[in-house]
């Protein structure tokens, strides 16, 4: 009884969050960072990132390990900043229009001048999140989507604290367990009202595409589930209708 995955597009203004970033010069920036936290969302089955590539090429070879589109916008002048702007908003509407699957844009900058691209979107009917910096993000963008994150905010240790792990486990088991509580407290802050097991094993599997409790001994995820409920980690219990596991949250 999982609800129906969202599907992510993920455009990226580069230019505008080295604004944000160029005062960061211990951290930087992370995009991990910010698809670790889209994950949690949904699929995320797109992603572009604009800029004139040659003023930033210590960020290209995270970018290619995301597998990001890097889209080259070479500066002319004083336009180069307003092409880039130009490009992302025309390649954005016109997945908005041609691929009516995706349902989530997400558009990474907090320059205000994408305000009336989130909202010809959010007339097609597609859920508009917002990433940005606080340094370069403009309320007026901000407020206009449906969602805006911060990334500083992605930066801070979730309010919701999974157990700590036994040194006992076996090396691939607590790896799964810590992906396990990882993907429950993701969906904790998505604010999910019941979480199901069929949902947090879909939250692990699109945070590492590779799990599968097969693999560690378990002839199902339910019988993974009820091994963390029997070591004190979860708390779960039963679907009186479907009989489908659903995770109550963690052991007090």
């Amino acid at each position: 009884m999982a609800e129906t995955e969202h599907t992510l597009a993920v455009f990226i203004d580069f230019e505008n969050l080295a604004l944000g970033f160029k005062n960061r010069k211990k951290n930087g920036f992370n995009v991990h960072t910010v698809l670790d936290r889209l994950v949690e969302k949904g699929k995320v089955i797109a992603k572009k990132a604009y800029a004139d590539w040659s003023s930033y090429p210590q960020y290209k070879q995270q970018l290619h390990t995301a597998a990001i589109e890097m889209v080259e916008i070479p500066k002319r002048g004083m336009t180069g900043k307003n092409s880039a702007d130009i490009r992302l908003c025309v390649d954005a509407m016109d997945m908005s229009y041609s691929k009516e699957h995706i349902d989530t844009f997400v558009i990474v900058s907090g320059d205000s001048d994408f305000s009336p691209l989130v909202s010809k979107l959010k007339e097609n009917g597609k859920h508009v999140i917002g990433i940005g910096m606080h340094e370069s993000t403009s309320p007026l963008l901000s407020d206009n989507c449906d969602e805006f994150i911060f990334y500083e905010d992605l930066l801070q240790v979730a309010a919701m604290t999974p157990p700590k792990i036994s040194a006992d486990l076996p090396e691939d088991k607590r790896r799964a367990f810590e992906l396990l509580f990882e993907a429950i407290t993701a969906l904790m802050r998505e604010n999910k009202e019941i979480l199901w097991s069929s949902m947090v094993k879909q939250t692990m599997q699109r945070k590492r595409p590779s799990f599968n409790e097969s693999s560690l001994g378990y002839r199902s995820f339910s019988e993974m589930l009820k091994d963390a409920e029997k070591q004190g980690y979860l708390q779960l219990r039963k679907d009186a209708k479907s009989g489908t596991l659903i995770v109550e949250g963690f052991a007090k």
